[in-house]
This record gives structure tokens, C-alpha cells and sequence, in this order.
């Protein structure tokens, strides 16, 4: 059996690898290995790492790393110590292949040291574009780390090729959260109420922002602008669900913010470091608009036919459904999309739109691709475009 390891690093790309460490475990073709960083380890972020134990994974190893230090030069450190960390985690298991989720610094720091040490990855969620966060040059770095590939869409399977990947080993196979959203049976409006404390007014929204760590953007503007449209009276009915930002320098001018608002009106502002995946994809089946920065908003929203107003540069770059509208920080392009996205005929059109990010089973297209795969043996070369065209 080929020994396939996930590496985990928050609460979000667990619960978009969940799906696949399933398959994983359930093969017989290959053995489910698991190492656990970042958030996970952190009761300042809800220690995620007690999900992934009540799911029933089995933990391979832990690897820690700085997380309280709200700076640039922070995520440095981090990227250092998750690194030494996962020399040791990769020499103790002695895995196969190594999967890498997305983006961000700690995956950067996962690929990066297996590369070095000569562990193959399989990248997940490569050539995308997201130009607002420093996580745009982590993803491509991970490409290059990369052996194999299983991307989102048709375009992003382009971009990787143009990267200088090889063809044979970059697979369109949809986004991996689409089959949560297929798979998981969703809490009703009574059993969600009592389970988390949330009362749901006549409309409700589900609200997650994050830092933009690249491009500058006034967070402090953007959330009061948006409270402030929250206030206004034509929007006094809705009730306002947030999830705190994850572990990017200058969250904790956020947190301060969104904590502040919610202490201001606790009738209607509901907040939670983590819902939860089971939680998070049933609010999301339960209201009426998705509103932040986060990727949620563009991949796994439009599968429930509803708005998503994504707000600022953080998600510039991705490839947008016609169901979600895109503004910049001010009060006055917000308040126009709500009311768009409350309004009727919007509404009804979002019923009507198909995710470009795929229908769902990723995971099980993944594991069969790797069937193919497991007694290949690996030379990665740059792949040259003699022309610019893509079979």
C-alpha cells in the first residue's frame, strides 16, 4: 500500500480535505497518514484539532508553530518552525506522497520542506489567482514543488500548464468542498438554533472577512461601512451571522471591530471562532446572503443557489458565478448590493446558476486518478509551450 499523508493547517482546508482523507481511508490501495499544524493547535482559534479527533482520524504527528505575533514578520517565523517541524514529521512517517491544500504560508512550508527533502506532493487547488493576498505566490510556489496536480476549473488547469507543468499531471476534477455540500446532511433551522445559540430574523446573513495581506485595503473603513449599512433602517430586520478571520497579520484589528458590534447589538450579531464544518455549510444552506472575502463565498456558495457580495481585493482573480456581486470599500456600493442581493428577481436567478467549481465526488475522482499513478515513478521537468494553445 502506497502511504499518502494530508498536512492540515486550519479549520478551513480540514474541512475541504475531510472528504478526501475518507476515500483515503476507506482505499485499499493506499494507507491514510496525517500531520496537524497551525490554528488546529491553537485555543486562541477554537482548537480545531478536537474536530479532526471526533471525526476519528488517526494523528501521525504535530508540528507548532508561532501563531501570536499579529505581523509580517511572524508568519517568517512560523514558516521556519512549521518547516523544522515537518522535516521531522516527513522523516518519521516516511509517506509516499504528501498532500498540500491551497495556499497559505504553512502549506508554503509543508511544500517547500518535503520538496527539499525529496517527498512528492500532490497540490491541490493550484493555479488560481488571488491577488490580494501574499497566498498567490505561496500557491504558485506549490506548484512548482509539485508532482501532481488536481485543479478547480478548466482555466486553472491551463494556468498550472503554463506554470511549466506537465500536462499528464494536472487534472481538472472540481473543488473539493463541493462534496461536502453534496455529502452532508445539513441541520435544520430548529436543531442549528438550539445547537448554537443563533436566533434567525425575518432575513439573515453569514459574514467572514479576512486580512488582505498583499494589496492594502482599510479593514477598519470596509467593516465600518459595512455595520454601518447593517444599521440602516431597511436592513433592521437582518441578522448577522460571523465567523472570526483566520491567523493573517492584522487580524486582530477585526476581531476588535467585529467584537465590538457584536457587544453593541447582541439581539441580531452572533459570532463564532468556528462553527465548525457540519455548522458552517447548514448556516450557509439556512440564510440568505454570504458576505465577506473569504473563498467559501466564491467556490462552495453558488451550489446553494444564493448571493454572495464579496467585498475588496482579497478574491481578485478568481473566477466568479454570476451569483455573486463584487464590490470595492465603500458604504455606497454595499448598501447597493444588498439590496440587489435581497431583491426578487436577483434572487431567482441564483436559483437558476450553475458552479463552475464543479458537481461534487472530487474525492473520489482524486483517488482513481492516483490509482494510475501508484507505481509510476516521477521525473518532473519543465514543460515548455511551443504554442499558445492547451490540449
Amino acid at each position: 500500500m502506497k502511504k499518502i499523508c494530508i498536512f492540515t493547517s486550519t479549520r478551513a482546508d480540514y474541512g475541504l480535505l475531510r472528504p478526501l482523507m475518507l476515500e483515503i481511508r476507506k482505499s485499499k490501495e493506499f494507507k491514510l497518514s496525517l500531520i496537524v499544524s497551525g490554528t488546529h493547535l491553537s485555543r486562541f482559534h477554537g482548537h480545531t484539532i478536537d474536530e479532526i479527533k471526533k471525526d476519528g482520524f488517526f494523528i501521525d504527528d504535530f508540528v507548532e508553530m508561532t501563531l501570536t505575533s499579529d505581523s509580517r514578520s511572524s508568519i517568517v517565523k512560523s514558516i521556519a518552525m512549521c518547516s523544522l517541524g515537518i522535516n521531522d514529521a516527513l522523516k518519521k512517517i516516511k509517506p509516499d506522497f504528501l498532500v498540500i491544500l491551497g495556499d497559505r504560508f504553512e502549506a508554503f512550508a509543508a511544500g517547500f520542506t518535503a520538496y527539499t527533502i525529496g517527498v512528492r506532493i500532490i497540490h491541490i487547488h493550484g493555479g488560481e489567482k488571488t491577488e490580494g493576498a501574499l497566498d498567490e505566490a505561496y500557491r504558485h510556489s506549490l506548484t512548482k514543488f509539485s508532482d501532481i496536480h488536481f485543479v478547480a476549473t478548466e482555466d486553472y488547469r491551463k494556468r498550472v500548464i503554463q506554470l511549466g507543468e506537465n500536462p499528464e499531471y494536472v487534472f481538472n476534477v472540481g473543488a473539493l468542498g463541493i462534496d461536502n455540500i453534496k455529502k452532508e446532511k445539513f441541520l435544520n433551522i430548529v436543531d442549528f438554533e438550539n445547537q448554537t445559540g443563533i436566533k434567525f430574523g425575518k432575513r439573515n446573513v453569514l459574514f467572514t472577512y479576512h486580512p488582505v495581506t498583499k494589496i492594502k485595503e482599510d479593514s477598519q473603513t470596509i467593516l465600518n461601512n459595512v455595520f454601518g449599512v447593517f444599521l440602516l433602517k431597511e436592513f433592521c430586520d437582518v441578522n448577522i451571522i460571523i465567523t472570526m478571520p483566520n491567523a493573517d497579520p492584522h487580524n486582530d484589528e477585526i476581531r476588535r471591530k467585529i467584537i465590538d458590534f457584536s457587544n453593541r447589538y447582541p439581539e441580531r450579531v452572533f459570532v463564532f471562532e468556528n462553527l465548525g464544518q457540519k455548522k458552517y455549510l447548514s448556516a450557509m444552506n439556512l440564510v440568505d446572503v454570504v458576505i465577506g472575502n473569504s473563498s467559501s463565498g466564491i467556490i462552495e456558495t453558488p451550489s446553494f443557489h444564493i448571493p454572495t457580495i464579496n467585498i475588496g481585493n482579497r478574491q481578485k482573480g478568481r473566477f466568479f458565478a454570476e451569483s455573486i456581486i463584487d464590490v470595492d470599500e465603500s458604504k455606497e456600493e454595499f448598501y447597493n448590493a444588498l439590496v440587489n442581493a435581497f431583491d426578487k428577481k436577483f434572487i431567482n436567478k441564483c436559483k437558476k446558476i450553475k458552479n463552475p467549481y464543479g458537481v461534487g465526488n472530487t474525492s473520489q475522482k482524486i483517488i482513481n486518478i492516483l490509482k494510475t499513478f501508484k507505481n509510476k515513478k516521477f521525473i518532473k521537468e519543465f514543460y515548455d509551450i511551443k504554442e499558445l494553445h492547451f490540449d
